[in-house]
């Protein structure tokens, strides 16, 4: 049993995301569990106040601790927070009795024992490759689909991330596993853009289309990521690519990795939020029409 915590995008904004996990994950046979009192995640305070930071994190962990449960925040940064506190908590044991000394006003303590599972860790190991290909019931064959991780799934690989930094394979071989192949491209690991959207948000864009375009232009048919932040700046900011940038035809599939393994597992597209999207998605559902057994 995990702990689903959608973060603050995904049940904002994002609800896609939340929508196609629970669907497949659930299909999968992976018990999902709500907890009650769950918080941002902190890393919005990091650069204002790191205690408060390292409290909001630790507390979220306590609560999946105090249930006995391992969470699964459906956002890179989310993620990066929950393993980044815990690595400064294992090392520094006075950080970590000041930190408990306020969470035991909640009645709460952080040991440690709660784990944080990117969702691919989830996939991958928790359901497992084989599980996942014998689900299949449309494959995807024929599909040429970029992966596309964003920087904190991978980075800082110092803290244990879900991957090798510097060429990553997780998201291929689920990819893979589905039918579609997933070949390299020089952007693979290029930023969405999404850090400079708040302060330049042409340069964001400009970012974003770049790689867009050199996808588009190496003939692939679809995005794929995992990363609620590239997922909107990929997926629904491709008409303002358009408008503000050099970059006027790109124009796309981007599909959540869970909304793509939907697909596989003959999901309606509604059950995994595909109207969600904002980029040319009927393309692909037009594309592997043919694939339905």
């Amino acid at each position: 049993m995990l702990a689903l915590y959608q973060g603050c995008t995904v049940q904002s904004e994002q609800y896609a995301f939340e929508i196609s996990a629970k669907e497949t994950l659930s299909n999968l046979g992976i018990q999902l569990q709500e907890l009650e009192g769950l918080s941002c995640c902190g890393y919005p305070l990091k650069n204002v106040s790191v205690p408060a930071w390292f409290y909001m994190s630790a507390r979220n962990l306590a609560l999946a601790e105090a249930k006995g449960v391992d969470l699964l925040p459906l956002c890179n940064g989310c993620n990066l927070s929950f393993r980044e506190v815990k690595n400064y908590l294992k090392e520094d044991s006075e950080l970590r009795e000041r930190i408990n000394s306020l969470l035991s006003m909640e009645g709460l303590e952080y040991t440690g024992k709660a784990k944080s599972f990117h969702i691919l860790e989830a996939f991958s190991q928790v359901v497992g490759i084989e599980k996942i290909r014998n689900a299949v019931k449309v494959p995807l064959n024929g599909l040429k689909l970029a992966a596309h991780y964003g920087c904190h799934a991978l980075r800082p690989s110092s803290i244990g991330m879900i991957d090798d930094p510097e060429n990553p394979q997780i998201l291929e071989e689920l990819i893979r596993v589905l039918g579609a192949s997933a070949v390299d491209y020089p952007e693979r690991l290029d930023c969405c853009g999404q850090g400079l959207s708040m302060t330049t948000g042409r340069t964001a864009l400009t970012i974003s289309g770049g790689k867009l375009k050199t996808i588009q232009n190496q003939l692939f048919d679809g995005v794929v990521t995992v990363c609620p932040f590239c997922m909107k700046m990929l997926d629904s900011k491709q008409r303002a690519i358009r408008v503000s940038t050099e970059y006027k035809d790109v124009n796309i599939p981007v599909f959540y990795y869970s909304q793509l393994l939907g697909l596989a597992m003959g999901l309606d597209a509604k059950q995994i939020g595909l109207n969600l999207n904002q980029s040319p998605v009927g393309d692909i559902l037009k594309k592997i029409g043919g694939n339905k057994k």
